[in-house]
């Protein structure tokens, strides 16, 4: 197909289907003339991809690159790739170095520990958890970090509903679109579904006072 056929297949315009190009996230199609190229389903494939991550996972166009990079080298495994990944799309939160701090560096540390998770030591996660904690702690909102586990747990039970399907797959690149979308989209999703599940817990056991009228 001609890149007007890919726009419209895809839904995207040419403008934004010549501008992916320019910057590497889309492959270039076939040339079959000095100013016609051919493109095919691989192409369209991988416009939804990243229609997916910018508009769905909300990533800027310099990420997603960076980590279509990964997903395109060969030479880069999945779990590699997937390292890249989230490393590139997990926000990196600075802290101030305090007692409050201190804490929730020590409480994400154990929390590594006692779950057995294998995690870098330069992974931002690690740090934006910490920070994260250190907030709550300096709001009093101990409650929350009370529950640090609970939260560990329904963590790793999404990881592995992200990524056990993925081990069925062979073909490498197969694995890491599929890691990739899990991981970014997932995201988005799990999100969705927290905000409707709050929703429901409130109208249930904080039920809205219904106002009797006046007579």
């Amino acid at each position: 197909m001609r890149v007007s056929e890919l726009s419209h297949t895809s839904g995207v315009p040419i403008a934004t289907v010549k501008y992916y190009l320019r910057e590497g996230l889309l492959p270039r199609g076939e040339t079959t003339s000095p100013n016609q190229a051919r493109y095919d389903g691989s192409h369209l494939q991988r416009l939804r991809l990243i229609r997916s991550l910018v508009e769905v996972g909300g990533l800027p166009i310099a990420t997603v690159r960076e980590v279509l990079a990964a997903v395109d080298d060969s030479d880069t495994s999945v779990h590699d790739m997937l390292g890249k990944a989230v490393y590139a799309i997990t926000p990196d939160a600075d802290d101030e170095q305090d007692a409050h701090h201190d804490r929730a560096v020590a409480e994400i540390e154990a929390m590594l520990t006692r779950n057995g998770w294998h995690v870098g030591d330069d992974a931002p996660a690690r740090r934006t958890a910490a920070a994260v904690l250190a907030r709550m702690h300096r709001l009093g909102q101990d409650r929350f970090t009370a529950n640090l586990d609970a939260y560990a747990r329904a963590a790793e039970q999404i990881a592995e509903t992200d990524l056990a399907p993925i081990a069925a797959l062979t073909d490498r690149d197969d694995r890491a679109e599929a890691a990739l979308v899990g991981t970014v989209l997932g995201d988005a999703l799990i999100a969705a579904l927290r905000r409707m599940a709050q929703e429901s817990f409130s109208a249930k056991h904080f039920p809205p006072t219904t106002h009797r009228e006046h007579r």
